[in-house]
């Protein structure tokens, strides 16, 4: 598991994948700070020259460019103008913006990409680690644990729903 760890480390860090990359997160900013333009509209509409480039590896490090860098675009908008851009910047637009009021607008930004950065470490990092753990659960599941999961997520949703649903 090391071996492919250091194996993909090598090969995301050579010049041209670090390029596409800074490429995809710079044009994944400018697009994410459109409201209304999401992560996944941005990805969709980008994602045919895609198949013009030569390496797919590059290919795939370009749309977590665009990803990333959207991501980071939507809390530009709740930071400045009140109006959160994506779904994940929501939970910022009060703090960030109240601090925008306050003349500390370049300091709201700063927090958000450094908490950015480091909450995206930290997910990759465990997703490394406990990804063979869950690949061992999820095999273990059977057409009856896709029927409780189905019917567990629909009970919740049918008590989460203001009105009779029936």
């Amino acid at each position: 598991m090391i071996d492919n760890l250091i194996l993909g480390f090598a090969t995301a860090t050579t010049l041209s994948n670090l390029s596409w990359c800074l490429f995809g997160v710079i044009i994944g900013t400018i697009i994410g700070i459109i409201p209304g333009v999401g992560t996944l509209t941005t990805l969709s509409l980008l994602l045919p020259f895609t198949y013009a480039m030569s390496d797919p590896i590059s290919a795939l490090i370009m749309m977590a460019g665009i990803y990333y860098g959207s991501q980071y675009g939507g809390s530009v908008t709740s930071t400045l103008l009140n109006l959160p851009g994506e779904i994940s910047s929501v939970v910022s637009v009060k703090d960030a913006y109240a601090m925008n009021k306050q003349g500390y607008a370049g300091a709201a930004l700063g927090v958000a990409a450094v908490g950015s950065f480091f909450a995206g470490c930290l997910s990759t990092l465990l997703i490394i680690f406990l990804s063979p753990m869950l690949v061992k659960f999820s095999l273990a599941f059977g057409p009856s644990e896709y029927f409780a999961l189905m019917l567990f997520g629909l009970t919740c949703a049918a008590i989460m729903s203001n009105q009779n649903i029936v």
